[in-house]
């Protein structure tokens, strides 16, 4: 179990990582504070599940999902001191996080 959430947050981190490199108003500075995004982007968004429900939760269905999962990207720029995120990067980010997200899950289920 162990060994699957580190491989979820490393999933996850090498995500962000890329996502700075080719998404403009994203920027993450190194690999490290990309692992530290991960972990923050995972907080807020349990955070966010344990607040508003599972369906507006950013791993839940629909608008609501892609909504929070958006917000939460955003504010981790806030946690993460080497990370700014605009709100359109935020968006398209969760858009193509959602993408990967599909094709290598990175929540155990």
């Amino acid at each position: 179990m162990i060994i699957g959430t580190i491989i979820r947050f490393i999933v996850s981190a090498l995500v962000l990582w890329g996502l700075s490199f080719i998404l403009p108003g994203f920027h993450i500075a190194g690999i490290v504070n990309a692992i530290i995004a991960a972990v923050a982007i995972a907080a807020l968004g349990y955070l966010a599940r344990v607040l508003l429900g599972k369906k507006a939760s950013p791993h839940g269905r629909g608008i609501a999902g892609f909504i929070a999962a958006a917000v939460v990207i955003y504010l981790a720029q806030f946690l993460v001191p080497t990370m700014r995120v605009t709100i359109l990067g935020a968006l398209i980010a969760s858009v193509i996080i959602g993408l990967v997200d599909v094709v290598v899950p990175t929540e155990l289920r």
